[in-house]
């Protein structure tokens, strides 16, 4: 068939069909809860759609143990097979991470595609990265995973090609050669040095200029990207432009973001977005996207954005304050932001508190509320102050120009006359000169 011939029926068929695979661990004295496998299935299928592919069936296997050859016992993946037949399903998506040998095993058994959590949401990150530190973060965390499994997976690892879990690196069968895989690797190290290298220079200059950072955080689809667009919204230089692409999907965005914004007392601050979690993410994704993740280790503020619509906003909140600790940053000051709000069905919003909010950014319902409290946080600790300065100490102005944004300055018979907001350590250091 011709493939300009090829209409919108055959391109649905032409979608993979994906059977989901789930295993509730239990044990003699009591069973793992129910709601956790339900949610975890809830989000693989969010996953598996993110991915591009269609599901078509899912199954939960109750195990006291995890099978080392085949994962859920062969007699259990054969039926599967059965199953996996009778939807018509083109691959098999586990919800955990396999070994090699197991993904050969059950392959060697089904006879069709299979991928497991990890692979597929590199998959996603494959398909979703647009930088260039995106595109080489996400290689490098295919190849770290590929790595250990070159010996143990048959077809899996021979299988190139555009489809889900085949992108990147297979196309230049790296996975076939441990050497080459290493040197490919090692050459993605030397070039994320360089892009940090940048990042680490910019970074020193945002600090020389003292322009505070409020960094957003949470898990994937809880509404970052569309709290960006509204915050920047209040800086007199925006653009429609500026804004970053929002979708009501997982990992909408990938790449680390920085916009300008304003707060209500008219001083600038600079918002960072940075890529979405999701609970069981790849250590390799973390590793990989460390650097990048590390934007939140210099901000002043962290707004954590959970979906207030989410019935699993608990475990949500969980994993990102995970993330968080991994980072070294889970005591950085903190407002914890419930959006989506316009979705409840409530007869009035739940009360806000000194770190914690509720609101739409999408509606822009209670969007001034959190922006008094990022000022808040933001001047908790800065003492404004009214100083003269002498006109011989004028080293002391240039050195208070180049830390901090001046309110208001002239100069008088008497001095140097300014107005601007230190911070504890600076404030005393120039308290003789306050008027």
């Amino acid at each position: 068939m011709n493939d300009l011939n090829i209409n919108n029926e055959d391109l649905i068929n032409l979608k993979e069909k994906a059977l989901c695979i789930g295993l509730n661990l239990t044990t003699t004295s009591k069973r793992t809860s129910n709601v956790d496998i339900e949610d975890s299935m809830t989000e693989l299928k969010e996953l598996v759609k993110a991915a591009g592919a269609e599901v078509v069936g899912e199954l939960v296997q109750n195990r006291t143990s995890i099978d080392t050859a085949t994962y859920l016992g062969k007699g259990k993946i054969e039926e599967i097979k059965i199953y996996a037949d009778s939807l018509n399903a083109t691959m098999i998506v586990f919800n955990d991470e396999l070994s090699g040998a197991q993904i050969r095993n059950i392959e060697d058994i089904i006879g069709k595609k299979i991928i497991d959590r990890t692979t597929l949401i590199l998959d996603i990150f494959a398909q979703r990265a647009l930088s260039r530190e995106g595109k080489l973060q996400v290689e490098l965390a295919q190849l770290k995973y590929r790595l250990p499994r070159l010996y143990g997976m048959g077809g899996e690892m021979s299988r190139t090609g555009a489809g889900i879990g085949t992108r990147g690196p297979g196309e230049q069968k790296l996975e076939k050669d441990k050497r080459h895989i290493l040197n490919r690797a090692a050459n993605i190290r030397k070039e994320l040095k360089e892009v940090i290298r940048i990042r680490e220079t910019q970074r020193a200059k945002r600090t020389k200029n003292k322009i505070p950072i409020v960094a957003l955080v949470g898990y994937t689809n809880a509404g970052k990207s569309t709290l960006l667009n509204e915050l920047i919204k209040t800086h007199p230089d925006y653009e429609k432009e500026k804004e970053v692409f929002t979708k009501d999907m997982l990992f909408a965005t990938l790449d680390v973001t920085l916009r300008k914004a304003l707060l209500p007392n008219k001083k600038e601050f600079l918002v960072v977005d940075t890529v979405g979690f999701v609970s069981k993410l790849p250590h390799d994704l973390i590793d990989a996207f460390k650097s990048t993740l590390e934007e939140v280790k210099y901000a002043d503020i962290i707004l954590h954005v959970i979906d207030a619509t989410n019935e699993s906003s608990y475990i949500q909140k969980y994993t990102t304050e995970s993330v968080l600790k991994d980072l070294g940053v889970e005591d950085k000051k903190m407002i914890t932001v419930y959006n989506k709000i316009d979705k409840l069905d409530l007869d009035f919003y739940p009360k806000n508190h000194d770190d914690l909010v509720y609101i739409s950014a999408k509606k822009g319902i209670n969007m001034d509320k959190l922006m008094n409290m990022i000022q808040d946080a933001l001047m908790k600790d800065t003492f404004k102050v009214n100083l003269l300065l002498p006109f011989e100490r004028g080293d002391l102005f240039s050195t208070i120009k180049d830390k901090y944004v001046i309110d208001n300055f002239e100069y008088t018979e008497y001095g140097i006359d300014l107005i601007v907001s230190l911070d504890e350590i600076d404030y005393n250091i120039y308290k003789e000169y306050i008027k």
